[in-house]
């Protein structure tokens, strides 16, 4: 039988994600329920309606009958769609919960259209403008993002992709094509290297805070924030390769079958559905790898 929330309303603090943190598995479970891409299909209604079993919740109001897995469904609801700062609703695209459908559309497509200037050009910039409304949907309410710092981050990781793809098509072109197959990764890669530390460097420059285990304000460290854009650069490496990597084998091996030389619009959506496949792993645990407070 379910335990009704006014009975453990002392017990359960809601500030933090259900599992244990500490753990990996703590963590994976955390981040498959963040990025769950079903939280996209939500209603605004369902979404306000876990906004307020939250704000009441907080301000100690239990909704009647309400059970604690309810609770921990609205929190994540809540969680999903709503700025943790600001309280305000997120752009649908920049919700944690977009990231698998639209990293596998777009990632899907960079991977099918490669080979021509004008196809590397268009869809690394629509993965760095993606990449963009994610960072500015999410940015921090202790290290705002300014305009500025957008715009450069944008700029810049724009131009590394760019240069990176099609420096390595030209490189590639006498090459087997399943080399080719992969300058799509290496853009990404080089992308989030430039992309990150440019729009993080407030915290590189101030450092980001330090707490003790009762979260109680030290100070600010610069190598802590050292630390956490190393492995924030790693986790987003880590998060692509499996959609980068696997699918050049299998796309290599089925565009030589009948199938694919009879329908080679086909080749497309069998890219994308491959690369989603992938992600809906990889994304939550690339996510849990590091542990967000140590």
């Amino acid at each position: 039988m379910q335990s009704r929330v006014n009975e453990l309303s002392t017990s359960i603090n809601i500030k933090e994600p259900r599992w244990d943190q500490s753990t990996f598995v703590g963590r994976a479970k955390h981040f498959f329920t963040v990025t769950d891409p079903r939280n996209i299909l939500l209603t605004n209604e369902q979404l306000d309606h876990a906004h307020k079993i939250i704000t009441d919740y907080r301000q100690g109001v239990v909704s009647p009958g309400l059970t604690e897995d309810e609770l921990w469904k609205a929190k994540y609801i809540f969680d999903s769609a709503f700025h943790p700062d600001t309280g305000e609703k997120m752009i649908l695209i920049g919700r944690m919960s977009a990231q698998v459908p639209m990293n596998m559309t777009i990632t899907g497509c960079m991977m099918s259209f490669y080979k021509t200037t004008p196809a590397v050009v268009f869809w690394q910039w629509i993965n760095q403008s993606f990449n963009a409304i994610v960072n500015y949907t999410n940015r921090s309410g202790d290290a705002p993002i300014t305009v500025s710092q957008l715009g450069t981050a944008y700029v810049s990781a724009t131009t590394g992709a760019v240069a990176t793809a099609l420096g390595l098509n030209a490189l590639t072109k006498h090459i087997s094509p399943l080399i080719g197959r992969f300058v799509p990764f290496a853009a990404v890669a080089a992308a989030n290297c430039i992309n990150i530390p440019l729009m993080r460097q407030r915290e590189l420059q101030h450092g980001i805070p330090i707490t003790d285990e009762n979260d109680n304000r030290l100070g600010e460290s610069t190598k802590a924030a050292e630390q956490a854009i190393f492995q924030v650069v790693v986790s987003r490496i880590l998060m692509a390769s499996p959609g980068m990597a696997i699918p050049p084998f299998l796309m290599n091996h089925l565009e030589k079958k009948a199938f694919l030389k009879k329908f080679p619009w086909m080749s497309a959506p069998i890219q994308v559905g491959l690369v989603g496949f992938c992600l809906v792993f990889a994304t939550p645990l690339c996510c849990a790898l590091f542990p967000q407070k140590r």
